[in-house]
Formats: C-alpha cells, sequence, structure tokens
C-alpha cells in the first residue's frame, strides 16, 4: 500500500491490482483508479508541461476541468492525446504519455524558452522573424527558415 493512499473508502477495489505505464515507467493501481489518483498514490507529481515556456504541470483538479495533466493514451497504432488524466480509468496494459516535452518530462528543452520570455509575447512569429529587408534572408526568406521551427513547437498532443 502506497503512503499516499487511505487505507479504507474510496470508490477502489483495493482487492484487484493493475499494472500500467506512463512514460515508459510501470506503475501500479486499483481497479477504479483514475490515472491522475494512481500515479498521485504512486508519488508522480509532475503530469506535463505548459504550453508556452514548458513550466512544470502538476494535478489542479478532480475531473472533467483539469487544464494541466493532458496525457496521451496508446492503444496499439492509434494515439489519443489531449486527455485529462483524471477522467482515464486504468486498466491492464494501459500505455500512457505526458505531453508537450522534449525528450522527457524531467529534462525538457523547451524550458529554455522562458530564457527569451520578452520576445516571446503572445503573437511574436508575426513580425519578430520577417527578417531584414537586405542581406541573405531579406524579406520573407528568413520567416520561411523559423516558420518551419516554430509550426512543430506549436500544439499540445500529436495524433
Amino acid at each position: 500500500m502506497s503512503p499516499r493512499r487511505t487505507e479504507t473508502g474510496g470508490r477502489i477495489d483495493r482487492l484487484r491490482t493493475i499494472r500500467f505505464t506512463f512514460d515508459g515507467a510501470p506503475y501500479t493501481g486499483h481497479a477504479g483508479d483514475t490515472l491522475a489518483s494512481a500515479l498521485l498514490a504512486n508519488g508522480v507529481t509532475l503530469f506535463g508541461r505548459s504550453f508556452k515556456y514548458h513550466r512544470p504541470r502538476g494535478l489542479l483538479a478532480a475531473g472533467v476541468e483539469e487544464p494541466n495533466a493532458l496525457v496521451t493514451v496508446l492503444r496499439g497504432e492509434v494515439r489519443e492525446p489531449n486527455i485529462a488524466a483524471t477522467m482515464v480509468e486504468i486498466y491492464d496494459g494501459l500505455v500512457a504519455v505526458s505531453q508537450n516535452r522534449t525528450p522527457s518530462l524531467a529534462w525538457d528543452i523547451g524550458a529554455l524558452n522562458q530564457l527569451g520570455g520578452k520576445i516571446l509575447s503572445a503573437g511574436f512569429y508575426y513580425k519578430t522573424f520577417m527578417g531584414p529587408v537586405i542581406g541573405p534572408l531579406k524579406g520573407t526568406r528568413f520567416w520561411m527558415f523559423c516558420e518551419h521551427f516554430i509550426r512543430r513547437a506549436a500544439g499540445l498532443g500529436k495524433a
């Protein structure tokens, strides 16, 4: 029994242990657990990263309104992104991964975006990368170069 879980009460079946994985690491929970409750019981408090600055995000709510703990559930070849961990009931063999991190949740290179916070204001790319009027990247060429990287960074989950 986890020290983070009460010994009695709740709506879980403590007699049935369920095995699942989150970000490649194996965990156990009980029948009736949501992914969020099972991860919390296993000591996991980091569920994802913020969209823009990749700041660490934990669990904020207990229901469908959860804004931070968005995960991708893998079912064979099918990826189902942007599901609140509070809405996923665990089952044997569940494979879930966190979103908005590269390469891992603990070591996210996207967190470097925090260093350039002043130039990354809302809509920053509309003028910032339009390029100088002279030189090899004049006009929109610089934008066309940067656009590829900006588009890859956009979005939360990969379908």
